[in-house]
């Protein structure tokens, strides 16, 4: 068990087309809000937050998705169901409802239901990915997008090119690093060192049937070459950025990966982000950052890992030089109890919450509370990522306000370069996963045990 002398307990808080899954990111505000499951969801709390600036956005997104609740969404997302079961005809049809999901004036929030006979919505001619009710909130909302259109014009080729990756049309470069690890402190030098490779590998995309597929059916014209190459450099520094980042966290935090029988690293607070549509080698590249290394356990904890996901775990030595996936689902703290204090779990040799958003409500507060004090209590080698600076500065103020030993935090190199749009403001600056990361290992007023066994013994 956790120390005593600081152990605290609270209790718990009460068809034939590859469809995408519109999934809004959870980048969510600060503000409280009553969720309908027992346990604060952060996938459940972005997807409501959509009410609070686009009244009926949320609905029109199950309508386009053919569901008629979110629970029926989340089942899908849980793993639960298939995603053929969106009904979707053609791929034509997939594309065309995804962005009708986007359809709402970015200046007065109206959507296509709420507009009269005489106006229709119109995309901004620059970006493609936000619409207006007319030119009088087109005019007078240009001072805000202007300052986002060109990232927002990215962010509307890479929805779209995701298809490549959700449906294997392209496969990431893979295989040991031609150079030492050491070397590769960030994207610039990862791209260098994977140069060759690369190329080649998104030359085979650019010519491949599934991009003409993809352009073919989209209802828009096909951008250029380097464009579209330019969004698969995004959209892999985003699919990798996840490994490379427990990468860093335990290179950084000085994890020794040669242990025998294998390291483990803990994903605290997974959900579908992590886990939905996962393959087993989508790790692989955590692996080659450490030649030599006898074994690296992944396990994803949380309350909305989907189902499919959710393999069994063993406590069997690893084959070195393997990466093993596994998933459980439910609250960290229970999972540390019932699983890692009997045994049947490894040890974590570090704990990595890839954005836990416990700034963003007090109901995801309280869901993390319990877990940040064990962390903490049992001096586990922690990281966390948040979105962005002001999410960095209120994640940091918290940990301090728990005595938490912050030992590093600042910009991640191997943050994600594909920006995400704010899905109901999307006039708000796009952020990016994993922009920047938070360590700490125990607690900023720990004693050391001599001190801790004088207060003892002394009856303090």
């Amino acid at each position: 068990m956790a120390p005593r002398s600081r152990q605290r307990r609270h209790k718990k808080p009460p068809s034939s087309v590859t469809p995408m899954v519109v999934t809004p990111p959870t980048v969510v505000t600060s503000v409280p809000l009553t969720l309908s499951k027992p346990d604060p969801s952060i996938d459940a709390l972005g997807f409501f937050s959509l009410e609070n600036n686009v009244p009926g956005l949320s609905q029109l997104i199950l309508q386009k998705l053919n569901m008629k609740s979110y629970e029926e969404y989340k089942l899908v997302l849980d793993g639960g169901a298939s995603v053929s079961g969106f009904g979707f005809r053609c791929l034509r049809e997939m594309f065309q409802k995804m962005e009708d999901t986007f359809q709402f004036c970015a200046h007065c929030r109206a959507l296509p239901s709420g507009l009269s006979d005489s106006k229709v919505l119109r995309q901004c001619k620059r970006c493609r990915n936000v619409y207006y009710c007319g030119p009088e909130c087109q005019k007078s909302d240009w001072p805000e997008h202007r300052k986002v259109c060109q990232e927002l014009r990215l962010v509307a080729v890479d929805r779209l090119m995701e298809w490549l990756l959700v449906t294997g049309a392209f496969v990431l470069p893979s295989g040991p690093w031609p150079c030492l690890a050491e070397v590769v402190q960030g994207w610039d030098t990862w791209f260098s060192m994977r140069h060759l490779q690369l190329e080649a590998a998104l030359d085979a995309v650019l010519g491949s049937h599934a991009m003409n597929t993809l352009w073919a059916n989209v209802g828009r014209p096909r951008p250029d070459p380097d464009v579209l190459q330019g969004s698969l450099k995004r959209l892999l520094t985003d699919a990798l950025s996840r490994p490379l980042t427990l990468g860093l966290g335990l290179r950084a935090l000085g994890i020794d990966i040669g242990k025998t029988g294998g390291s483990t690293v803990h994903v605290v607070g997974a959900s579908h982000v992590e886990t939905f549509l996962t393959r087993p080698g989508d790790y692989d590249e955590l692996g080659y950052m450490f030649p030599g290394h006898l074994g690296l356990r992944v396990i994803m904890v949380g309350i909305d890992v989907s189902a499919n996901f959710t393999q069994s775990t063993s406590t069997s030595p690893l084959e070195p030089g393997t990466v093993q996936l596994s998933g459980h689902r439910g609250l960290y703290h229970d999972f540390w109890e019932e699983q890692v204090e009997t045994g049947q779990i490894a040890h974590p040799d570090l704990v990595v919450a890839f954005h836990p958003g416990f700034h963003a409500s007090p109901d995801l507060m309280e869901a993390w509370l319990p877990t940040l004090l064990l962390l903490r209590d049992y001096e586990i080698p922690t990281l966390i990522t948040v979105y962005s600076h002001q999410e960095l500065a209120a994640s940091l103020q918290i940990l301090v306000d728990l005595d938490t030993h912050i030992t590093a935090y600042g910009a991640n190199p191997f943050a994600s370069l594909k920006p995400e749009q704010v899905y109901s403001n999307p006039n708000k600056q796009p952020v990016y996963c994993s922009a920047y990361y938070i360590m700490f290992l125990g607690s900023s007023c720990q004693l050391d045990r001599t001190q801790l066994e004088e207060k003892v013994d002394g009856g303090v």
